[in-house]
């Protein structure tokens, strides 16, 4: 199986950390961020994964160089454009593009979703994509309707709402995981360029395709972007029982 890490940002909520280095080496426990993802993918039958880069794209090339994860390793690179996260997605598709769906994972998040079962819901609902959701606290929200069919998206500090589904009815608000699985028709429908959000590409797909979320309100899941989450990280990460060697 293929994915993606998202590694390309600026790292600019996370600063003072990401000054001298890109977000995805920020260590937690003394390991980077970066190694915890791929250990993961890896863990779960993931074989081959492309990794965007941009800020500080050789320190990521060296950590790789001398680290090996298990799996084979793509770099997609941004060094003279960042392309945010749908933009950074089709300059990928040589890699991800083929007959199989993908995972997407930020590199800024841990958790303890089964990476397993969210592939398996993808393929069960034959869906175009499927969102790692849950029931949490955030500034953004995606709408959906009672069969977890994505409808909408709503900014919570400006009250913004895009509903591109108007008639599925009562909808209900779902944190975004940054975990997501893609299946390749994606490349066929989605015809912008150069930067853009893979969150407007799904809004503008979501009332004539089947976007699903993938309910993990029961799942730990912290965005370590932030500075003050580090915290809670290392604690997770303890928890877990995992070893700082890298």
């Amino acid at each position: 199986m293929k994915a993606m890490v998202l590694a390309a940002g600026l790292g600019t909520r996370l600063q003072p950390y990401t000054i001298d280095r890109p977000k995805a080496l920020v260590t937690v426990e003394g390991k980077p961020l970066l190694a915890f993802i791929l250990e993961k993918l890896a863990a779960s039958g993931f074989d081959e994964v492309v990794i965007n880069v941009h800020h500080f794209a050789e320190m990521i090339e060296e950590y790789l160089s001398k680290n090996d994860f298990g799996v084979k390793i793509h770099i997609s690179d941004e060094r003279s454009r960042l392309l945010d996260t749908g933009g950074g997605l089709l300059k990928a598709m040589p890699f991800l593009d083929g007959e199989e769906p993908f995972l997407v994972h930020n590199v800024d998040i841990l958790s303890n979703i089964d990476l397993g079962n969210l592939v398996k819901y993808h393929n069960e609902h034959s869906a175009l994509a499927t969102l790692a959701v849950g029931k949490r606290d955030s500034s953004r929200h995606f709408l959906f309707d009672e069969s977890m069919r994505l409808s909408g998206w709503r900014n919570n500090l400006t009250q913004k709402e895009i509903i591109p589904a108007k008639e599925r009815g009562a909808l209900q608000p779902f944190a975004f995981a940054g975990i997501h699985v893609i299946s390749p028709d994606f490349f066929r429908l989605i015809h912008a360029h150069g930067p853009f959000s893979i969150v407007d590409a799904y809004l503008s797909l979501c009332s004539n395709s089947l976007l699903k979320g993938f309910d993990t309100s029961s799942n730990f899941v912290i965005d370590v972007g932030k500075p003050k989450n580090l915290d809670r990280a290392s604690e997770f990460v303890r928890s877990q029982g995992v070893k700082s060697t890298l």
